[in-house]
């Protein structure tokens, strides 16, 4: 069975799906620019973990909440290491700077301010949630279009096999913040979920992972 066809017995709530034709670019474009990509991708999802762990200490709930931040800032750092090996044999190095549109564009959907310190902790664990999201759609549309490259091939396999539902580690915690509703987290979500799609589409054409489709 394909990885495509793997992934559509999984849950996975986009709005709008990646074609094979944006792997099939990726795969026939610049490989080095595109594992410099998501290298970047890797160290700032494990600096996102830190960052919320020092920004929110301790909420209780959610349950386990420094366990489970340092779990995936681990997660994440091995496969920084992972995607820096394979960008290293190949005569490549990360680079010192790195944009990306896409993530910020999500993440100025955050709302601000002391008094939504709360939303704002929702909203932030939904952005990492659908980063991880669409981050990890695109690993197995990779992964089926690396025929020619079979390290390639075999990293992206290997990445959605191990990450397909960490995208459920963040957003489950939204539904134990303390005084946000159920209702108001899935009525966020589903805004989320429609602002992300609409938000890939005004994405250009670049070797990255959230590059437009």
């Amino acid at each position: 069975m394909s990885l495509i066809s793997k992934m559509k017995d999984v849950e996975m709530p986009l709005r709008c799906e990646t074609p094979m034709s944006w792997g099939e670019r990726m795969m026939a474009g610049d490989k080095l620019a595109l594992l410099n990509d998501h290298a970047h991708l890797e160290k700032k999802a494990g600096l996102n973990a830190l960052e919320m762990l020092n920004r929110w200490p301790e909420p209780v709930p959610p349950e386990a909440w420094v366990q489970l931040m340092c779990g995936v800032a681990k997660d994440e750092v091995e496969h920084l290491a992972i995607v820096c090996r394979i960008l290293h044999k190949r005569g490549g190095a990360l680079s010192k700077s790195h944009r990306n549109p896409y993530a910020k564009g999500l993440r100025d959907l955050i709302r601000k301010g002391v008094a939504s310190s709360q939303t704002g902790l929702v909203d932030r664990l939904m952005v990492s949630s659908l980063i991880e999201l669409r981050s990890c759609e695109r690993f197995a549309v990779l992964g089926e279009c690396a025929d020619d490259d079979k390290e390639l091939g075999k990293l992206y396999q290997g990445l959605w096999a191990s990450e397909h539902g960490h995208y459920k580690t963040f957003l489950n915690m939204c539904y134990q913040v303390p005084g946000v509703s159920k209702r108001e987290v899935d009525e966020r979500w589903n805004w989320f979920l429609d602002e992300e799609a609409e938000l890939l589409g005004r994405q250009g054409q670049y070797m990255g992972m959230h590059s437009g489709i």
